[in-house]
């Protein structure tokens, strides 16, 4: 996906109609119409910029991305990158039990996670820990892989344009770029009802468990059309905030050798067959 295309047209476009603010009219030229700046689009605009916004975003390549909140009670933290190629892949950093970083890969639905060195000795010396997803989603009666999908730009630009009530807050500079903050208070039915059915029962039981009623979304969109920060907050359960930098910028994640790895749900069965045997 490229984003990054016409990124730089947007730019100059953005630059000209500054260029010609500052400077003001050239005598003979006070009659020629000024075109609005992308800011002032994205503010006046709603639809049609968030729309501009999915198709720009749908043709990102990589992006940057820092998550930090709050879920279920637990303090989040993470940062890393994401290809948005197919398949799908990310490595991130997050906080180890040890106060270590530990680095996690998703490569399409298969989990890295790298064993720290002082518990490799339970992995017979091998740096990384696998797990298939779909495994998993198949033994809870769900797909559990989407549950990745906030981490995506698009959906949360998706989201807001299926959404009724969506307002431009102003203009707000995040992580030094000069954007346009949008946000939408939805109602519980909603925002599932934008979620894929295999995961919609699932995630509708958690969120009445936990009392939530309505789910609200803000977003800040830069002048080239780019997500730069999301924020969903789910009533006391959950309040997470996304930062989206470097797009387009190339990223390298690599499966890690299947000779360096174990895999988690066949140390998980052999563990089962040595409790039956005993």
């Amino acid at each position: 996906m490229s984003l990054w295309k016409r990124s730089t047209v947007l730019a100059v476009t953005a630059f000209t109609a500054l260029a010609v603010t500052a400077c003001g009219s050239e005598p003979g030229s006070s009659d020629a119409p000024q075109q609005p700046s992308v800011l002032k689009l994205l503010a006046s605009d709603l639809k049609g910029s968030l729309q501009k916004v999915v198709d720009t975003t749908d043709k990102a390549e990589s992006v940057a991305v820092k998550l930090e909140g709050t879920a279920a009670g637990e303090k989040m933290s993470m940062q890393g990158v994401i290809d948005l190629g197919d398949p799908v892949k990310f490595e991130m950093t997050v906080p180890g039990e040890d106060g270590k970083p530990a680095t996690v890969r998703m490569i399409g639905t298969t989990v890295y996670t790298q064993v720290p060195e002082a518990e490799r000795a339970s992995t017979g010396g091998k740096s990384w820990l696998k797990m298939d997803l779909s495994a998993v989603g198949e033994m809870a009666g769900m797909d559990v892989t989407k549950q990745f999908d906030d981490m995506d730009p698009t959906k949360q630009v998706k989201t807001l344009l299926a959404t009724e009530g969506v307002t431009a807050v102003g203009e707000e500079t995040v992580n030094g770029a000069a954007t346009v903050h949008y946000t939408v208070t939805s109602p519980l039915a909603t925002y599932l009802g934008q979620l894929d059915a295999e995961m919609r029962k699932g995630v509708e039981q958690e969120l009445a468990k936990n009392g939530v009623k309505e789910v609200k979304i803000d977003l800040w969109v830069d002048e080239q059309y780019q997500p730069r920060r999301a924020r969903m907050v789910m009533g006391t359960m959950s309040d997470l905030t996304i930062d989206y930098t470097d797009y387009g910028k190339p990223v390298t994640i690599e499966t890690p050798a299947p000779a360096d790895t174990t895999d988690l749900m066949e140390m998980l069965k052999e563990l089962q067959d040595l409790s039956k045997e005993s």
